[in-house]
């Protein structure tokens, strides 16, 4: 029987402990409880504390209402056994993108695109190779583009601030990620295109149509079977978006004409590379950007004046000693940079679920115990407590801007927001975000380009359906 590491020799044997409850019950039991009653966090800490164990049995949502769809998985919630969801030897990834329900493949034209698919299938190496090319084919594009894109965010979080005393900056970021994606991957501005200035807002729709089982509004609880009878019980149907999608699709049909001949040298038709160019730029770019670049700025606003004063410090000295250019090798020496980027991944991973299924019987292990787990069974991996583990991370619940520094640099193996470990780079060969360097790089440029602009900043912070809200009350200037 296969394990997920030698030290497995070592450790005790236990059955994995919880159970999935009564049929049908079960499911909305745990579904109830893990949205409303008591909130994702709390579901996952309370079920460690009474198991005594990260690793456990219980029903994940959606639950058996959205298709016909198996709520059962094991959860992992620890730095240990998380890796597991990595071995590629050991686990599956086909069709578990999603979790326990897959939405219709009428949302992406019919083809299971290459996050949904295995290594083992021959269309993921192929797809995995085009993307990896097209990223490596643009690669003179990310500093200038960002920065032109940057600026004209923090211009327009300037003027609502002045104008209206506050600014959500979610909506302004989602501009500006859109807008990026578009530029940098497509050579466009989608604001010339048939989209406009609706891009954004359709394929946020389109986002919505498929993730919205995942999604908790955060009403008061006396709303909570309204939500989950229109959430978490029936489909969206694509004929919602499929007026916005075609036209995404169209324009990024018409300006990437290279990469689909690329696309079709590998074997693959120009209809399927398009769909799946649309997820990466839409699912993947747009849709990460949209949950990273507000948790990041939340971070940096709580991280106070201090903080603030030391990155533009380090920031500035470092320009001004590459003759005031900014370089791929400028922002390598920019540590502080580096290591808040890092942080605040791994605080708050803008992807906080991963999963996996057992392709034969296996041994997982965590930090004191090894666990049986069956063949076909579906692992669960809570990254927001696998990367504040506290056997591995010093007060993991506090944001320590310096965590990734010098000795630090040793931690970031349980970094693991790219559906890898940070140490590892995308290959056509496995499941890790092909973007992930790239993610690194225009995470540390707004940190750059906006402590090149502001002394420090202010913030009120919430909750908003799967990440943070950031409402931007105060701007100073350099």
């Amino acid at each position: 029987m296969a394990s997920s590491n030698d030290e497995s020799l070592n450790l005790p044997l236990r059955e994995i402990p919880g159970d999935y409850g009564l049929p049908i019950i079960g499911p909305i039991l745990d579904r109830y409880n893990y949205n409303y009653f008591q909130g994702h966090d709390e579901f996952i800490r309370s079920r460690m504390e009474k198991h005594k164990s990260s690793v456990f049995r219980m029903n994940m949502l959606p639950g058996q209402f959205i298709k016909v769809s198996d709520p059962r998985v094991i959860v992992v919630a620890d730095a240990i056994s998380f890796p597991i969801l990595f071995d590629l030897s050991k686990v599956e990834k086909k069709n578990v993108l999603y979790g326990t329900f897959m939405p219709s493949l009428s949302f992406t034209g019919e083809c299971r695109t290459c996050a949904c698919l295995d290594p083992s299938e021959e269309k993921h190496k192929k797809l995995k190779s085009l993307f990896l090319s097209l990223i490596a084919s643009r690669h003179d594009k990310f500093i200038p583009e960002s920065k032109k894109c940057f600026d004209a965010l923090f211009d327009n979080l300037e003027a609502h601030v002045a104008e209206k005393g506050a600014a959500n900056f979610n909506t302004l970021n989602d501009t500006m990620a859109f807008d990026l994606v578009f530029r940098v991957f497509f050579d466009i501005n989608p604001a010339d295109t048939v989209l406009g200035n609706n891009g954004p807002s359709m394929i946020t729709k389109w986002l919505v149509c498929q993730l919205h089982p995942l999604v908790t509004l955060g009403l008061p609880k006396i709303f909570s079977v309204v939500e989950d009878l229109f959430l978490h019980t029936f489909s969206f149907p694509s004929f919602l978006v499929k007026t916005d999608y075609q036209k995404i699709y169209d324009v990024v049909y018409a300006s990437s004409a290279s990469i689909l001949e690329e696309a079709e040298s590998l074997g693959l038709s120009k209809e399927e590379a398009c769909h799946n160019l649309v997820f990466l730029a839409g699912f993947n770019a747009y849709g990460g950007m949209k949950a990273l670049f507000p948790a990041l700025l939340k971070w940096l606003c709580l991280g106070g004046p201090k903080l603030h004063r030391e990155l533009a410090k380090e920031i500035l000295t470092v320009i001004e000693s590459e003759g005031g250019v900014l370089t791929l090798g400028s922002i390598e020496k920019m540590t502080l940079t580096k290591s808040v980027v890092y942080e605040a991944l791994r605080i708050e991973p803008p992807v906080p679920y991963q999963y996996a299924t057992a392709k034969e019987d296996l041994v997982i292990n965590s930090h004191d115990a090894c666990y049986q787990v069956k063949k076909g069974e579906t692992l669960f991996g809570y990254q927001p407590f696998a990367t504040k583990d506290p056997k591995i991370f010093a007060n993991p619940e506090e944001f320590i801007p310096t965590r990734f520094i010098g000795e630090g640099e040793k931690l970031l193996k349980y970094v693991y927001w790219s559906n890898e470990r940070e140490t590892v780079n995308p290959t056509v060969d496995n499941k890790q975000c092909p973007a992930k360097n790239i993610v690194v790089l225009l995470a540390r440029l707004m940190v750059i380009e906006f402590f090149q602009r502001y002394k420090t900043c202010t913030a009120e912070i919430s909750r908003l359906l799967l990440g943070s809200l950031v409402t931007v009350k105060t701007l100073t200037k350099h």
